[in-house]
């Protein structure tokens, strides 16, 4: 069981990166009790912000992809502050921002792409409460930004 969340990784091709440094005034992570807060992190592209608007340069799917890419990202973080993986009990909640157009009403199938991979890689523990906003704009011009709150053992 131990190796279990890593082996899954190991199987989809994930190497997990060390976070980004933040790029203001706040921390990447703060742990209260048994709960540790993720502040927001921006999607990625070859290490570069991924800009975008969906609805307007990007499609769902692509906007899916770059929630995709903060969850790898998100779990990268978790392994830093964590040391290990399988100290996780359960993903409690997502929030997704979701940099979008004004008729862009798809919020909540680009942050499948967070979920399903969380889910995916952590199983039941990966499951969560959530919610996906449209912003008119996300830092750097990021297409996608997500936070996440986990309980740990």
């Amino acid at each position: 069981m131990s190796a279990s969340i890593y082996e899954k990784l190991e199987q989809l091709g994930i190497e997990l990166q060390a976070p980004a440094a933040p790029a203001a005034a706040y921390k990447t992570w703060v742990q209260s009790g048994n709960l540790l807060f993720l502040s927001g992190h921006i999607a990625r592209q070859n290490g570069k912000p991924w800009v975008g608007q969906l609805g307007r340069d990007l499609d769902t799917a692509s906007g899916k992809q770059a929630a995709r890419a903060v969850a790898i990202d998100l779990l990268g973080s978790l392994h830093a502050a964590t040391g290990d993986l399988n100290r996780i009990a359960k993903v409690v909640k997502l929030m997704c921002l979701v940099n979008s157009a004004a008729d862009f009403t798809e919020q909540h199938l680009v942050a499948n792409g967070c979920s399903d991979l969380l889910a995916e890689v952590l199983g039941e523990r990966g499951e969560h409460a959530r919610s996906a906003f449209g912003a008119s704009q996300i830092p750097l011009g990021a297409c996608v930004e997500i936070e996440l709150i986990v309980e740990l053992n």
